[in-house]
């Protein structure tokens, strides 16, 4: 008997010393960084200890930093081969294989979205960032490009003249005006993968916020979901700063619009989000946001979504089969794809 009570006793002490552990784990922390990918990053996550989530975040904000380099398209860091390297000198040689698994993704999500999705419109991309970073700092000089630069930069976007060689890691441009622009998926595909690494680190229960690109890296330790509010893009509206709440679970939640970084030009707003057809900013929609499970996916398609119409979009999405959507036209009406209802929440 009373071997068995000192057996229940010692269960008891497990059971508490458990217990005591779980209450532990549901303190939240939060921190933000605002170097990479010109933009803010927030890092949400379920801890023992703010020691343990600080350290986790250190190492986090050196995986992030580490993409930031590699994906920059208008700086060098030191002797880096990174993209900006790579669109100067038409390719390089013995490249990160971060930057050639992230050009080769990029090209599989052109292939699925029907060239919908392009990197290689960077020779376009690059006169409108020129004019917007004008416009923005200087805005008694604002104008518009000229058409014709834009028509004939468009003759050297075909991401077939993107040669990669993943066997010796290299890179080569077949046209020599060609320019890589990766602003639409980078973001999301860093997250990707800094998300894939936590988990293989076991370092779970933790929400990655890179300027508007959400990526839940697990569930949160006090078994509720993850809730995520929409950005209102009618940034007038003070008294509804969300759109829509969603909650999701080891999911990603991406969103497009044209309301943050933009220029005027005689009072009129030009963005950044240029549609391959006109080769000016999208005009159909405010915003566009993108759930599924794979960061750069949802960035690649939120990009994609915008410029296409809704019917068109919507029917990429059923195709794909892997991924939800909500447009908020330039009316304020806002339409949903077959399955996002789902993870909407009051």
């Amino acid at each position: 008997m009373k071997r068995f009570i000192s057996l229940c006793q010692i269960i008891f002490l497990l059971f508490c010393a458990l217990a005591l552990s779980g209450c532990q784990r549901q303190e939240k922390f939060s921190n933000y960084y605002f170097e990479y990918f010109d933009t803010v990053t927030t890092i949400v996550g379920f801890e023992n200890s703010k020691e343990v989530f600080d350290d986790n975040c250190a190492k986090i904000k050196e995986k992030l930093a580490e993409y930031h380099r590699a994906y920059s398209i208008y700086e060098k860091f030191g002797n880096e081969k990174n993209l900006c390297y790579i669109n100067e000198n038409g390719g390089a040689e013995q490249v990160d294989k971060i930057i050639i698994d992230l050009l080769l993704y990029s090209k599989e999500i052109n292939e699925k979205t029907e060239n919908k999705f392009n990197i290689a419109m960077g020779s376009v991309l690059s006169i409108w960032h020129q004019y917007r970073e004008t416009g923005i700092n200087e805005p008694a000089k604002a104008q518009l490009p000229e058409l014709s630069a834009l028509q004939e930069a468009a003759k050297h976007t075909d991401i077939n003249k993107l040669e990669i060689n993943k066997d010796n890691n290299s890179v080569r441009f077949n046209d020599a005006l060609m320019k890589l622009d990766v602003g639409a998926i980078a973001k999301g595909y860093a997250a990707e993968e800094i998300a894939k690494w936590m988990e293989s680190e076991n370092i779970t229960g933790y929400l990655l916020n890179l300027g508007g690109n959400v990526r839940a890296v697990g569930n949160r330790a006090d078994g509720e979901k993850w809730k995520i509010g929409i950005e209102n893009p009618d940034t007038l509206d003070k008294e509804n700063p969300y759109t829509a709440f969603v909650e999701i679970e080891e999911e990603s939640v991406v969103t497009s619009g044209s309301y943050q970084r933009y220029y005027l030009v005689d009072g009129k707003k030009y963005h950044h989000i240029i549609d391959g057809k006109t080769l000016f900013p999208a005009d159909k929609f405010l915003a566009v946001t993108v759930i599924c499970k794979d960061s750069a996916l949802a960035d690649a398609l939120s990009t994609t979504l915008f410029t296409m119409d809704y019917e068109e979009g919507a029917a990429l999405l059923e195709k794909l089969n892997n991924a939800e959507a909500m447009w908020t036209l330039v009316s304020g009406e806002q339409r949903f794809s077959s399955g996002f209802g789902k993870y909407c929440v009051k």
